[in-house]
């Protein structure tokens, strides 16, 4: 989930994929009715609104996927633009609970670093799954002529936090920025959606720029992950647009340059799990995102 998700279980061209806070970052994804809706709202809740607590009492840092080679940067559709891809939380957060709920400014208010994020039942976590859908997207992305720029790639102890994830995107001047996420919502609850920025303007924060881009970039995200995964639009939000807007969430509030997050499917939900388990699928997905973003940002 993003990080600071109001869901209870949780919550470079250039093109931040933010791969916060559907936990997950990811301070990871109109709040209160999304809340109401994914019955999540009891729970402490980070960017993508994923628990900010482990699925279980002593939740270990899941091990840090195996990178995959990075391509050389091609002469394709994407040459010159800039993507970012933000993958939700850090497997370290686990360990790091001090740091990861100190508070930071989102303009609007303060709100925790980040979260751990969710995780399936068996404690397969999100920030596992986000790190493995971002490595394989940013092939897919670089394979087209992309520069890609990831906030973070495992190497860091934990987080980083929400503001930093936005600020990372607006220094690469990203043509787009994705942050990847997947829910923590309740069982029953299916499918995928796309964060968008709301109009805000409060402290530090100004998205008045970046509202009309963002929502062409979701859109574009929505319809061909859709196609890429066969998964439809969440059942529990955005009234089956597979889109949901909302003006809580540091990672969306403090960027300058379009940015989304997803909100891959439900972790907490068995049949969701299935797939988000799944190499195959997780490919899938990393080719909906890249498709969606390359339609964007080739017009």
């Amino acid at each position: 989930m993003p990080y600071h998700h109001r869901n209870t279980a949780r919550r470079t061209l250039t093109l931040a994929l933010a791969a916060t806070g559907c936990c997950a970052v990811l301070a990871g994804c109109g709040a209160s009715q999304a809340a109401s809706q994914s019955g999540k709202a009891q729970a402490p809740q980070g960017e993508s609104g994923t628990q900010s607590r482990p699925p279980f009492a002593s939740a270990p840092a899941a091990p840090r996927p195996t990178r995959s080679p990075v391509p050389a940067r091609g002469s394709g559709s994407l040459a010159g633009r800039t993507v970012v891809i933000d993958p939700g939380h850090n497997s370290g957060n686990f360990h790091h609970s001090t740091e990861i709920n100190q508070k930071v400014n989102i303009g609007t208010t303060r709100k925790e670093c980040d979260t751990t994020g969710t995780s399936t039942n068996a404690g397969y976590t999100e920030a596992s799954f986000t790190l493995d859908v971002s490595h394989r997207l940013r092939d897919l992305l670089t394979a087209r002529g992309a520069k890609v720029v990831f906030t973070h790639d495992g190497e860091r102890p934990w987080g980083p936090c929400i503001d930093e994830r936005a600020r990372i995107g607006n220094a690469a001047r990203a043509d787009a920025v994705v942050s990847v996420h997947a829910d923590g919502s309740a069982a029953g609850h299916r499918g995928f959606h796309v964060i968008l920025p709301a109009k805000v303007r409060a402290g530090s924060a100004d998205t008045a720029k970046i509202v009309a881009p963002s929502r062409t970039l979701g859109e574009r995200i929505a319809d061909r992950f859709a196609r890429a995964t066969g998964t439809s639009p969440a059942n529990y939000i955005g009234d089956g647009t597979g889109l949901d807007v909302r003006d809580d969430l540091g990672g969306l509030n403090l960027s300058t340059v379009p940015k989304v997050f997803v909100e891959c499917g439900n972790m907490r939900d068995p049949k969701d799990a299935q797939l988000l388990t799944s190499s195959t699928w997780r490919q899938k997905a990393a080719q909906g995102l890249a498709d969606g973003i390359a339609t964007y940002l080739e017009g």
